[in-house]
């Protein structure tokens, strides 16, 4: 499995410290952040999920553990927003450069918005998509902000 994604190339070049963790990735899993956590043997709450979404019509990225779903009202009410929704995986696959089950908010083909959720900081360290199917980033939060330049607020349910 090749290493060097657009989201790996994004750290080494702001300097941030990472490492990689790799797992079977099975194809046709709809709970990608879950089948990740569970195959890796990490709880669900430290593997972090990459959701595109539109609020007000406009992309936005939202991170969140595998173990939660978005609420959508706290996502738009935390961006002054009226509505949110899902981003159609077409669009999201053209929009970031990824595969839909290897969307990493890193390295993405434009540059939108991002929240990651206030859990996050619960832990140490959390896992985030590398930017391929079966590969994950392990980095602190508060250097995943930095290399975001993302906000972080609660919008998980």
């Amino acid at each position: 499995m090749a290493r060097g994604t657009p989201a790996t190339q994004q750290l080494t070049k702001a300097g941030i410290s990472f490492e990689l963790a790799e797992y079977e990735y099975a194809p046709g899993g709809e709970r990608v952040g879950l089948q990740a956590a569970e195959a890796m043997h990490v709880p669900p709450a430290r593997v972090f999920k990459t959701l595109m979404t539109e609020v007000d019509g406009k992309p936005v990225c939202a991170i969140l553990p595998s173990d939660a779903e978005v609420d959508m009202k706290a996502l738009a009410s935390v961006l002054g927003a009226k509505s949110a929704q899902m981003m159609k995986p077409e669009l999201a696959e053209r929009m970031t450069g990824y595969k839909v089950g290897g969307i990493s908010p890193l390295g993405q083909r434009k540059s939108v918005p991002v929240l990651l959720e206030a859990s996050a900081r619960d832990h140490e360290t959390i896992y985030i998509n590398g930017g391929q199917r079966g590969l994950q980033i392990i980095l602190r939060p508060d250097d995943l902000v930095v290399a975001l330049d993302c906000r972080i607020a609660p919008f998980a349910r």
